[in-house]
Order: C-alpha cells, then structure tokens, then sequence
C-alpha cells in the first residue's frame, strides 16, 4: 500500500425532508457508479460552511441553510482514488432555501445516458429503508446507520 502524505477534507450536506428522506446524490466518477451524500471537497481558505455553500451552489444551483454540525470522522480512512491521502469527512445537517432548483428522481442512478462522462442524479431516499451497503464509501455507510437512529 502507497505510503499516506496528504489529508483530503470532504464536507457533506444532510439534507432531511418533512418525509423523513434524506437527500442523496448518485454519481458516475471515472467510470464507477457511487452514491453518497451532497457534497465535496473543502478547498484551501475556506471554513467547512463555506464549502457546503459552494459545493452547492456549484452542484445544485440551490441556495442553502446550514443547520448544525453532525459528525466528524472520527477513524482512519484512506482515499478510494488517491491512496497516499487520509480522508476526513465532515457532515452538517442543512436545510433547501426556497424552492428546489435542482431535479430529483425516484431512481437510483437516473442518469442520462446521452451522455458520456462523470454524471450527478439527487434523489430523496427514505430513512426506513435507507441500506448503508448502497454508499460505496465506508464513511457514508457509517453516517447512514447514525441517521437511521436519530430520525427512524
């Protein structure tokens, strides 16, 4: 295994309807098919918060409230496409300002397959039926079981 040298910050947004869903963002990156939480990667000067506006800003076109903090890696993970860094993801609960100004789909993974190339589909996914083995990163599956005993 590739020796760590570098840590990569990941700042997540929680997003809980009336409904008792949680929003989720399906991905293709590079070819593989994720689903994780709203969110990416904090970039150098800006706070946890900032990063949450921004990423959505930028993913969804959506102005945001940032709630409260959720939770902070607290275990070692190692990147799943660059093995010399050290993953710290963090998680705040937020809420949609307005109305949604991004789409939303039933279906996991609805992409559109007229394009080729990374791809991002949100979905609301229900918090009862929500299965941690669905998110392909070990620390969105750890989140997934602390929603499931907070709001089930």
């Amino acid at each position: 295994m590739e020796a760590l040298r570098e840590f990569n910050v990941r700042v997540y947004a929680l997003f809980i309807n009336d409904q008792n869903q949680v929003l989720v963002s399906d991905e293709i990156i590079r070819g593989k098919y994720f689903t994780k939480f709203p969110g990416g990667g904090l970039e150098l000067g800006e706070s946890p918060v900032e990063c949450l506006h921004r990423e959505c800003q930028e993913e969804m076109n959506q102005p945001i409230e940032v709630l409260n903090h959720f939770h902070t890696t607290d275990q070692f993970v190692r990147s799943a496409f660059r093995p010399w860094e050290q993953v710290i993801s963090i998680y705040h609960r937020c809420k949609i300002k307005g109305d949604n100004k991004f789409k939303t789909s039933t279906k996991r993974f609805d992409f559109d397959r007229a394009i080729t190339g990374d791809q991002e589909a949100f979905r609301w996914a229900d918090i009862s039926t929500l299965d941690a083995k669905e998110f392909e990163f070990l620390i969105d599956a750890h989140v997934v079981g602390l929603i499931k005993k907070q709001f089930s």
